[in-house]
């Protein structure tokens, strides 16, 4: 999701400043969030701080209906951009990462993936190493909680699902 993000930006189809109307399914999406509201029009750059430090699903959807017009689109733009990028041992099924038998990885194919990303766009790699993050009066810490442990990580991801524990 953030990788797609991150190109859309470079390649104008967005901006940082652009501001997003959030639905309803985004609000409504389970799992970690950031906590947004329809009423409220957000910046491309505050959804990626969320998806970025908070793991904010809500974000999520959020930049994936803003850059696809649904979620189902942008999630057969994430399987094109895998195939691209040879992950071939990843198939997206949502653009959470929240659990679903048909949504997998490998750990070579997300070490590739964030080789590319930390290679590819250098000027978002210090998101991943933000430690918190407060959008609409409300901090939240970064999930990487790695950050905290030792001095010498700067960041990408880690996660947690029901299937496969935390990673």
């Amino acid at each position: 999701t953030a990788e797609l993000t991150f190109s859309a930006v470079r390649h104008g189809q967005l901006t940082l400043e652009q501001a997003v109307l959030i639905s309803a399914r985004a609000k409504a999406t389970p799992g970690s969030r950031m906590y947004l509201t329809p009423e409220q029009p957000v910046s491309v750059d505050e959804l990626l701080h969320g998806l970025i430090i908070e793991s904010a699903n809500d974000a999520a959807v959020a930049l994936a209906e803003t850059l696809a017009g649904s979620v189902g689109d942008f999630v057969q733009q994430m399987n094109e951009e895998a195939a691209r990028l040879t992950l071939t041992g990843t198939h997206f099924n949502n653009v959470t990462g929240l659990s679903d038998p048909q949504h997998y990885s490998t750990a070579a194919d997300l070490m590739r993936l964030a080789l590319y990303v930390m290679r590819e766009y250098p000027e978002f790699f210090p998101l991943f190493g933000q430690r918190y993050y407060t959008y609409a009066g409300i901090t939240q810490r970064n999930r990487n909680e790695l950050l905290f442990r030792d001095p010498h990580v700067d960041g990408l991801k880690t996660g947690h699902t029901e299937s496969a524990g935390f990673c």
